[in-house]
């Protein structure tokens, strides 16, 4: 089984849109950043985490290029409901008042 963080699995990484994939992935570069520093100083304890996290960053930018290349689809964004009232136009507007102004005539 592949190592890596079991929330970036690339089934879960299709459901993310760019502006996601773009914080996961500064996210990630932040964390292999301060792993290797922690390595560097003899803090880390886990030298497998780094393997995990730069195969995460890995996950991100092939999704981010499939979706440039068109190979991968982009999750549809969620649409805002449609507003019931419609919105009149002047000329409905002057055609309604001007029916009420001979009812009124008529009358």
């Amino acid at each position: 089984m592949a190592i890596g963080s079991k929330e970036l699995r690339p089934v879960e990484l299709d459901t993310f849109e760019d502006e996601r994939l773009v914080d996961e992935l500064k996210k990630a570069k932040e964390e292999l950043f301060n792993l290797r520093f922690q390595s560097a100083t003899g803090q880390l304890e886990s030298h497998g985490r780094i393997r995990a996290v730069k195969r995460d960053i890995a996950r991100i930018y092939t999704v981010i290029r499939e979706r440039e290349l068109g190979i991968r689809a982009t999750p549809a964004p969620l649409e805002a409901p449609v507003k019931a009232a419609k919105k009149t136009t002047k000329k409905a507007e002057a055609a309604e008042t001007a029916e009420a102004t001979e009812e009124t005539k008529e009358a």
